[in-house]
């Protein structure tokens, strides 16, 4: 039996993705961002509020079910405007969408105090040194028009 070189293996694995939906709540020249406490992921960073996609559900559906869980708010899908889609290779592999939230029902409130100890509106060109550099990467994409990129670490 012939075994494949290493570098031939690993081009035969499928790629296999998690698949995260963040959303851009913006006010003026601001954006709301998250601090992230006790998740095990960059905790102390800041970010928007996103989550993953679980099974069955389409990328809207879970940025409007992560919307209520993260900041209380009710979305619906045609205020969930398309800003782009990041692949992101860091310690793992992931495809990440990012969404404009048009309009929303209810307060923006921290509706997972034991997920995050920090939420607040931040002006757009003066994002804290601490923000998660991939989030801060989309939102220059937004800014600059930019629907597709791929992040390396």
């Amino acid at each position: 039996m012939q075994t494949l070189p290493q570098s031939d293996m690993i081009k035969t694995i499928r790629a296999r993705f998690l698949v995260a939906v963040h959303l851009f709540f913006f006010r003026e020249d601001q954006i709301l961002l998250l601090r992230r406490f006790n998740t095990g992921f960059r905790d102390g960073e800041y970010s928007v509020p996103a989550g993953h996609l679980e099974g069955g559900e389409t990328v809207k559906e879970a940025g409007i079910r992560e919307g209520e869980e993260e900041v209380g708010v009710r979305i619906e899908s045609e205020n969930l405007i398309f800003s782009s889609v990041m692949r992101r290779i860091e310690d793992d592999e992931r495809v990440d969408f990012f969404f404009t939230v048009n309009q929303w029902e209810g307060e923006l409130f921290n509706a997972e105090p034991e997920k995050c100890d920090d939420l607040r509106w931040v002006d757009v060109n003066a994002l804290p040194v601490n923000i998660i550099p991939y989030v801060k990467r989309a939102l220059m994409n937004h800014h600059k028009g930019i629907r597709f990129d791929e992040y390396k670490l």
